[in-house]
C-alpha cells in the first residue's frame, strides 16, 4: 500500500479532478495512508479501480537512508515519475480490467499535466506549489521491484533514480472541496498558510521513515516561504496517517461535517495543524 494523504486527482483542482466511475461498487480509491489527495472527489473515468486492504506489504525492503534524496522536483521527467507513483498508490485495478495499462497512463497524464501547471504557478487560487519527492538510486531497488523501478524511474544528473515517495506543499488559503484552516487569521492567511496533499510512499518501501522525511522536508521549505501555519487533511479512520502526522507535531483543529463527506462520496476528513517558527534575517 502507499502512504496516502489525499490523491490530487488527487485534491480536485477543478476540471483536473478524476476518480472512479459513479455507481460502480468496485471503483473505490485504495491505499490511503497518510493524508488526502487531489483524487478525492470521485468523477467518472474509464477505469475501474478497486479498494485494497490498507495493511502493509509483508515483504518490505529496508533501504539505506544515506542513499535517499529528499528534494523539490522541477524537471518534467521527475514530475512524471511522481505522477505515476501517485496513480500506482491511489488506484488498484482488477486483473480482468480491460486495457488497464491504458487507464493508468490516462490517469498519470492527467495528474502530470495538472502537477506541471500547479508547480509553474498557473493554477488559480494558489500562490505557490512544490512537489517534494523522496528518490533512491535505481540500482538500490531494481532487483526488488521491477514494476516500481520501471514505472517511477527518471534521470537526474546523469543517474537513473526512482521516485519512492511524494507530496505537494500548497501555499493557499484553502484547498478545493476541503475544510479550510483557521490560522493565521486576517490578512496573513493568503501567504502564511499552507497545506500538504497527495502524500504517498511506494507500498514496497513502507516503514522506512519515508513519510516522516517528506513531512520534515516540507516544513523546511514552508518556513523558507514564510509559512507560519501548516495543515493536512486525513481520513478520520486512517490511523497510520494520523500517527505519522501527530508524531510530526500536528494536532487536531477541525473535522469535516458528515453531510459534506456524504455529498462528496468519501470518508470524512480531519483537519490537522502545526505551527512553524518564523525566522527573520537581520
Amino acid at each position: 500500500m502507499a502512504v496516502a494523504s489525499s490523491p490530487s486527482h488527487l485534491l480536485n483542482y477543478g476540471s483536473h479532478s478524476t476518480g472512479s466511475p459513479l455507481n460502480c461498487r468496485l471503483c473505490e480509491p485504495g491505499n490511503r495512508l497518510f493524508s488526502v489527495s487531489f483524487f478525492s472527489r470521485r468523477k467518472r473515468v474509464l477505469a475501474c479501480p478497486i479498494k485494497v486492504n490498507s495493511q502493509l506489504c509483508k515483504e518490505n525492503l529496508l533501504v539505506d537512508r544515506s542513499a535517499l534524496e529528499v528534494a523539490e522536483a522541477f524537471a518534467e521527467d521527475e514530475l512524471w515519475a511522481a505522477a505515476c507513483l501517485r496513480v500506482r498508490s491511489f488506484y488498484k485495478f482488477q486483473p480482468s480490467t480491460f486495457a488497464a495499462e491504458d487507464h493508468k497512463r490516462y490517469l498519470a497524464e492527467r495528474e502530470f499535466e495538472a502537477l506541471k501547471e500547479r508547480v509553474a504557478g498557473k493554477r488559480l487560487g494558489f500562490r505557490r506549489v512544490s512537489c517534494i519527492n523522496v528518490t533512491l538510486s535505481l540500482s538500490e531497488i531494481s532487483g526488488f521491484s521491477t514494476d516500481l523501478s520501471t514505472t517511477c524511474k527518471f534521470s537526474g544528473n546523469g543517474v537513473d533514480r526512482v521516485v519512492i515517495g511524494t507530496l505537494d506543499l500548497n501555499q493557499c488559503v484553502m484547498l478545493p472541496d476541503e475544510i479550510p484552516g483557521r490560522r493565521p487569521e486576517g490578512i496573513g492567511a493568503d501567504f502564511a498558510r499552507a497545506y500538504l496533499s497527495n502524500v504517498c510512499v511506494a507500498e514496497e518501501l513502507q516503514r522506512n521513515g519515508l513519510g516522516y522525511a517528506l513531512v520534515a522536508k516540507s516544513k523546511i521549505i514552508a518556513q523558507q516561504w514564510g509559512i507560519s501555519d501548516l495543515y493536512v487533511h486525513v481520513a478520520v479512520d486512517n490511523e497510520p496517517a494520523k500517527k505519522l502526522y501527530m508524531k510530526s507535531g500536528f494536532i487536531y483543529e477541525n473535522d469535516e461535517p458528515s453531510w459534506q463527506a456524504r455529498f462528496l462520496d468519501r470518508p470524512r476528513r480531519l483537519l490537522l495543524w502545526t505551527s512553524l517558527p518564523i525566522t527573520y534575517d537581520l
